[in-house]
């Protein structure tokens, strides 16, 4: 029996699959927006009927989260995003400016090279699919390899959907011999226009070392700062809620409450109502010992694990009904891991002075990890509210709602995504909410509005030397005097 290189074998696939994609792609790009907009509502509905079950693979499969909370996932990823660029032209002359005498006329990209995560496997590859064949482009996914199997069958379900609507064969399609060779084979690729990775940082920078264009977004460590003038009660039941769902998988999700000191112990009192389990010191460095390596790496065991399962874990029980464990930390930094992101259902918890020391202290998180990303609060007091959005150097500040699905667009007016981008301070190319508009570029017939300055038209340069009608003139002359002397 011959054995191949499972290297060489993904890396000929990545080849494979790029060079079907962009024969593809020269016949998608003369799509009408009619036929795109035909292709993408079939895929949508589709992916949105097929959504519990996709869910449930991607839960088996991986490990992660709860299967209910997938199932919403998948439902946003195609109905909400679909209903939030159904409206979007793609196609031919998408703006016309009579003000300015500007014609603007949408131009696809091509080949989108897509790395999906294994927290949100079928979800990202719905919510990536639809972008990019929205803007005419055509997509290869490179999956997780702890992701294989439910992020072929969401891609096939997909593929196979366009093509009966018309789209041409190889437009979509998913990597099924994953490795590191291959992934890279196809971002590297000469037919690879553009990038887009969703995933951890060794990831995005991987995507960024390409030297293709690319929309990599990293990590979070969001800080949920509680004001003295919050909603106490809609506040513990949100961050509870948001922290829980799906185990914390979504990396917009709170990792740490930053409470005002006068209602830190009243705010306490209602997440415990809400199955909020607070760690003793002890307990919380169990918990430390076990989320994370030597080095400051998560440990992947611990990855999207409900809180009683964490606790039996780490070696101590918890009440029934405990969604979530609470760690109180004095400290941020290398020195206190859980001051990182934690893709599983652990709050860091801080107790501060007023919304100043709030302030500093969120900064503390996001600088040491997640910067760019997003940050939660909830208050009514608004000058507290906009202190927090002038000073923070992040993109997504949501106020009031459930971090994890405010970040993403679902509870909030930002552009529903799943690839939440961390502006330059993150290392990312733009800060927005990645989506079908990042996916094309404009060109623009630019008509003349005034004449050209008339030093433009003419050589205005001082000259030097004589100009050739009096060259000519001298030599005229010379020659006269020439034949007059002779």
């Amino acid at each position: 029996m011959t054995e191949f290189d499972k290297d060489l074998l993904s890396m000929q696939e990545a080849r494979t699959l790029v060079n079907q994609a962009y024969d593809a792609w020269k016949i998608w790009a003369k799509a009408s927006q009619e036929q795109v907009d035909r292709v993408c509502a079939a895929m949508a509905e589709a992916a949105f009927a097929a959504s519990e079950r996709l869910g449930r693979m991607a839960h088996e499969e991986t490990g992660y989260g709860v299967p209910a909370h997938k199932k919403l996932k998948n439902q946003f990823a195609s109905k909400n995003v679909w209903e939030s660029i159904k409206d979007i032209k793609t196609v031919g002359v998408i703006r016309n400016d009579t003000e300015r005498h500007i014609v603007e006329i949408a131009w696809p990209m091509g080949v989108v090279a897509a790395l999906t995560p294994s927290t949100n496997p079928t979800s990202t590859v719905i919510y990536k699919v639809l972008s990019a064949v929205k803007a005419r482009d055509a997509i290869v996914i490179a999956p997780h390899p702890s992701a294989l199997r439910c992020s072929n069958e969401a891609t096939a379900l997909l593929a196979q959907v366009a093509e009966q609507n018309g789209a041409p064969r190889g437009l979509i399609s998913c990597m099924q011999n994953v490795s590191l060779p291959g992934t890279n084979e196809l971002l590297t690729h000469k037919y690879t226009a553009v990038i887009l990775a969703t995933g951890g940082t060794p990831m995005v920078r991987a995507a960024h070392s390409t030297g293709k264009p690319a929309y990599g977004v990293g990590p979070g460590n969001v800080p949920v700062y509680v004001d003295r003038s919050a909603d106490l009660e809609k506040a513990a039941r949100y961050i509870v809620a948001s922290k829980s769902f799906d185990c914390s998988t979504i990396c917009a999700t709170e990792q740490a409450v930053v409470a005002d000191r006068p209602i830190g112990a009243r705010l306490a009192q209602l997440m415990q109502a809400e199955g909020a389990y607070f760690t003793d010191e002890h307990q919380t460095d169990l918990l430390r010992k076990l989320l994370f390596t030597a080095d400051g790496a998560m440990s992947t065991a611990t990855v999207g694990k409900p809180a009683d399962v964490l606790a039996g874990m780490a070696g101590f029980p918890v009440p029934a009904g405990t969604r979530v464990l609470v760690c109180r930390l004095q400290r941020v930094g290398k020195e206190e891991p859980l001051s990182r992101e934690k893709l599983t259902t652990v709050l860091g918890w801080y107790d501060v002075n007023n919304w100043e020391d709030g302030c500093e202290r969120c900064i503390e998180l996001i600088q040491f990890g997640g910067r760019g990303h997003s940050l939660s609060i909830h208050a009514t007091d608004e000058k507290v509210i906009l202190a927090f959005g002038l000073e923070k150097p992040v993109f997504r500040i949501v106020v009031n709602t459930m971090s994890s699905l405010g970040a993403v667009g679902l509870t909030t007016g930002v552009m529903p995504s799943l690839t939440l981008g961390a502006g330059g301070v993150g290392g990312s190319i733009t800060g927005d909410n990645v989506t079908t508009y990042h996916l094309f570029n404009v060109k623009r017939l630019a008509y003349e509005l005034s004449a050209p300055p008339l030093e433009a038209l003419s050589n205005t340069e001082p000259r030097v030397g004589p100009s050739p009608a009096e060259i000519e003139a001298v030599v005229r002359s010379v020659l006269q005097e020439i034949l007059n002397q002779h």
